[in-house]
Parts: C-alpha cells; sequence; structure tokens
C-alpha cells in the first residue's frame, strides 16, 4: 500500500503524474530516494523513445547577470506549441539559460554532463529527463550561446 503524504511528497518534488509516481512507490515499497531514481530512469527512456520525434516548438531563453557582464541565449525544442508555452516548461528554459552564463560549455553534450547549479546532485540531464516525463515529449537543446564582456567572439 502506498504511503499517501510520500505520494503527496513525490508529487510536489518531482511534478510527475500521480499515477507514475504511485507507481515508483509501489515498484520502491514506498522509499522515497528509489522511486525518485526510477522517475529519473523513466524519464530518460521517454526521451530515448521519442528521441525521432519531430521538435518544431519550443523557445529561445535568455539570462543576463546582474553585474551585466555576463549574458546566454539558449534555444529549448518540443514537439508541440502546448509544451512550449507550458510554464514548467518556460522555468526550465529560464534555469538552463542561467547554467549557461554560470558554468561554460563548448557542446551542448558538455552542458547537458554539467552539475546543475541549484541542485549538484542532479545534471542537466536529470532536469531534461524529468522534463520529458512530466511533459511525454522529446526536449531538447539546440543550441546556446553564451558572452562574456570583453571575450572576443
Amino acid at each position: 500500500m502506498v504511503d499517501i503524504q510520500k505520494l503527496k511528497t513525490l508529487r510536489e518534488k518531482t511534478g510527475v503524474s500521480i499515477s507514475l509516481c504511485k507507481k515508483a512507490l509501489e515498484e520502491s515499497n514506498n522509499n522515497l530516494e528509489q522511486a525518485k531514481k526510477l522517475l529519473q530512469q523513466w524519464g530518460a527512456q521517454v526521451l530515448t523513445k521519442k528521441a525521432g520525434n519531430a521538435t518544431s516548438e519550443g523557445a529561445i531563453f535568455s539570462y543576463i547577470h546582474h553585474n551585466k557582464k555576463i549574458a546566454s541565449l539558449v534555444e529549448i525544442v518540443c514537439q508541440t506549441d502546448f509544451v512550449g508555452k507550458n510554464e514548467e516548461f518556460q522555468k526550465l528554459g529560464q534555469e538552463i539559460a542561467m547554467q549557461v552564463a554560470s558554468n561554460p560549455a563548448q557542446s551542448v553534450e558538455e552542458l547537458m554532463n554539467q552539475e546543475y547549479i541549484r541542485d549538484p546532485s542532479k545534471k542537466i540531464i536529470d532536469l531534461f529527463n524529468e522534463a520529458a516525463l512530466k511533459f511525454g515529449e522529446n526536449i531538447k537543446i539546440t543550441r546556446f550561446l553564451r558572452w562574456q564582456l570583453g571575450d572576443v567572439l
């Protein structure tokens, strides 16, 4: 039997549907940490399964550091405009733009393997796995730019 309080906590922390949270808790015998890991694995499976799906929607996100000396632009694409306009998708985009400004990367692959600045226990790929599970769509970073005052392009 699923612990209702743990179900509520897992849902609040992940944003994943109640049915998937319930399934994860059932399979982990109400172990919250194991349930989170299961949800991450399932998110990775969703991304892998949907990787070939066309991504013609999405948005471009920007971030300018408070000192006005570092800025970034990030293009994140998804399959539908419904997801592209979703508040959680918008929040993900802003977080990734801040990540790009904070930690230089040379490629999308390098960026995806960086530790997330707000939670070093996660990598950027983990955020995308979680988002894929929430949205049920292929989402990905297609390109990004980072500027720092005085750098030569």
